[in-house]
């Protein structure tokens, strides 16, 4: 057989076309390579984009080094369902002009900054990036954090009377570009800089919140001496994500409603991803659609994992296939979340059908107890809004809140179907003695789970009011969970599928 390294070098077989740089990327790991980089190639494929990104790398440490080696070219393998069939795709990502590490070429980063093609900051720096340090005081030298590297790329640029730019970050944090703004400017206050390049960063250069959705389980390292072989040539950078992806994007960064709409039509026509037959949306407001994956991506994941466990499936993909548990976690996203959305309906479908067909990849093995971390909180941030949605209207979410009871019993630390094996509870340590205490007491009658769940449900300060005091909930969770611990999972939850 082949080996690997007899193969020849991606660089030597794949051929790269110039382009102007037109977006500074801050970030060079496998989510942007996947997603940023794939989009902004795919745009350059259609003929409507044509530009090349510089790739600044936020930390000492990255993959600048290896991606330049290889002339910025590497492979991108999107695999998954598409239209109930399983594919996996490759293509060679092309768009990766120049690569820069700023703790080692200040010079060439800022030098960037007089740069009349650049137009772009994209950035994905993790949660943790955007965030203000009082210590980038010296813009001698490259700052510690991504806003005090961007304050001094934009002051630079600035003083060389050049435009401001369309910045854009994918962070995944709330308001993320009118919270970048916020930051910048309390740095640049911060250093005493002139207040008219305060303004200038204000009012000059366009920010824009954005939420991003696509799993990428980064470099394939099962597979990757067959992929190269399978392709012919030795890549170290390749990247592996799966077909679906969506980018929303609002303008939602100014008060002023008719400059938002302004600031969200000029980059649609400076980004023309819908002519590249691309999953972008450039919308009035994210929010609705951030609520949309929380509560039906994420909601669902939180919902079916307890009930799924208990009944001895191990997997997100196993338990969409089961028509039992498919069916539970169906009826609880068409019936449950789906009303509490403003989106939509047929909008809401298609997205509703496109994450369970992201569920049952067959490429991907998730498993549910890697999901099964820090499930209290999970549960009142992804559940408990569309919970309480459906009690406003008086509709008892029998779904939702037949999960809650299972998480209640899941909280026990055993699987009755595994012979009582142990479940290792990965929690706020509060929550897991909390739940070993009540579960102690519990004397395995119907008053005894009504004791213990009005316990749980009382927690005020964890779920923000009491919900014993909502009509119906005590006695339906108590319901639920005293048949859990009495028979069999499968046959406990027949008493909530439609």
């Amino acid at each position: 057989m082949e080996n690997v390294q007899s193969l020849p070098l991606i660089q030597t077989v794949k051929e790269k076309k110039a382009r102007k740089v037109k977006v500074m990327q801050f970030g060079e790991g496998n989510f942007l390579r996947a997603f940023i980089d794939w989009i902004i190639n795919s745009m350059n494929k259609a003929n409507v984009f044509d530009g090349g990104v510089v790739v600044v790398q936020p930390m000492p440490f990255g993959r600048c080094k290896e991606l330049q080696e290889a002339n910025g070219l590497y492979t991108l393998y999107l695999q998954g369902l598409q239209d109930g069939k399983a594919v996996r795709q490759s293509e060679v990502i092309q768009c990766l002009q120049d690569f820069i590490n700023p703790f080692e070429q200040y010079d060439k980063y800022l030098k960037y900054a007089e740069s009349d093609d650049l137009e772009f900051v994209i950035s994905n720096t993790t949660e943790a990036g955007i965030a203000f340090d009082p210590n980038d005081t010296d813009f001698t030298k490259c700052p510690n954090s991504y806003p005090g590297k961007l304050l001094a790329f934009l002051q630079k640029r600035y003083e060389a009377g050049k435009k401001g730019l369309y910045i854009i970050p994918c962070e995944l944090i709330d308001h993320n570009g009118e919270t970048l703004r916020e930051v910048l400017v309390q740095l640049a206050n911060h250093n005493h800089l002139n207040p008219k390049f305060i303004k200038w960063i204000e009012t000059e250069n366009k920010f824009y919140n954005t939420l991003v959705d696509r799993i990428v389980p980064g470099y394939p390292r099962n597979d990757a001496a067959q992929f190269q072989l399978d392709l012919g040539y030795q890549d170290q950078n390749m990247v592996v994500g799966e077909i679906f992806h969506l980018w929303c994007i609002d303008a939602q960064t100014v008060k002023d409603k008719q400059e938002a709409k302004k600031n969200l039509e000029e980059l649609k026509k400076k980004l023309p991803c819908d002519k590249a037959n691309l999953s972008v949306l450039f919308v009035d407001s994210i929010v609705p659609y951030k609520q949309r994956k929380v509560k039906i991506l994420n909601g669902s994941h939180t919902t079916l994992v307890p009930v799924s466990y208990l009944a001895g499936i191990d997997t997100v993909r196993e338990t969409i296939e089961d028509p039992q548990l498919g069916t539970f976690v169906r009826e609880f996203i068409f019936n449950e979340v789906i009303p509490t959305i403003a989106i939509p309906k047929d909008e809401m479908i298609a997205y509703s059908n496109s994450v369970l067909e992201r569920y049952m990849n067959p490429y991907v093995r998730h498993e549910l107890m890697s999901i099964a971390l820090n499930s209290v909180t999970k549960y009142k941030e992804r559940v408990l809004p569309t919970v309480l949605q459906n009690l406003d209207k008086e509709i008892l979410p029998s779904h939702a809140l037949f999960s809650l009871a299972a998480l209640m019993v899941f909280y026990r630390g055993v699987r009755p179907i595994q012979n009582n094996a142990e479940i290792h509870l990965a929690d706020d340590p509060k929550f897991i003695e909390a739940f070993r205490k009540l579960w102690e007491e519990f004397d395995g009658t119907k008053a005894g789970a009504k004791k213990l769940v009005s316990n749980v449900l009382g927690w005020k300060d964890h779920w923000g009011k009491d919900l014993n005091t909502i009509a119906g909930v005590t006695d339906f969770v108590t319901e639920a969970l005293y048949a859990q611990v009495t028979m069999p999972m499968r046959e406990a939850l027949k008493a909530v599928l439609k």
